[in-house]
């Protein structure tokens, strides 16, 4: 009998779960790849601390290595990670557009009151790798349909 899970894994033999695992993994690949082209501007803020510059060179490491995780284990915990990492970095990027959040501790002020094309696309694939991450963890919560072939005991 198939179910659309096995243990804590979503159906790798699923068509739609491969579809999200690669959609999640795409959306956290083309968030990396902007951060890690943006990161040595925004570091002049800080040259020699922790400026926002090393703060996208850590969000897109983590980005590369939970895409990685989804694609090579499909596990429930790596989606987890991954809407964690997707809908926080989604959730920074709108915050610092619209509120001016002081710098705090270690950490810069990164208010930036404008949209530009890199930090839209960057928005957008946080939220879709968050949302695909979200499918594919409800869909994996399902119980299991019964198959067609075997009867019902």
């Amino acid at each position: 009998m198939t179910s659309m899970t096995t243990g804590r894994h979503v159906n790798t033999g699923s068509v739609f779960a491969w579809v999200l695992r690669l959609l999640v993994a795409a959306a956290l690949l083309v968030d990396a790849v902007v951060h890690l082209r943006l990161a040595g501007g925004y570091q002049q803020s800080a040259p020699t601390g922790i400026g926002a510059g090393t703060l996208f060179r850590i969000e897109a490491s983590v980005a590369i290595v939970v895409a990685v995780w989804v694609i090579l284990s499909g596990s429930r915990r790596a989606f987890v990670v991954a809407f964690a990492v997707g809908l926080s970095a989604a959730v920074a990027v709108v915050l610092y557009r619209y509120v001016d959040i002081p710098a705090v501790g270690p950490l810069p002020a990164m208010y930036e009151p404008v949209w530009f094309f890199e930090k839209s696309l960057s928005a957008l694939a946080e939220a879709v790798a968050a949302a695909a991450a979200l499918v594919a963890l409800l869909i994996s919560a399902r119980p299991p349909r019964p198959s067609r072939r075997e009867p019902n005991l």
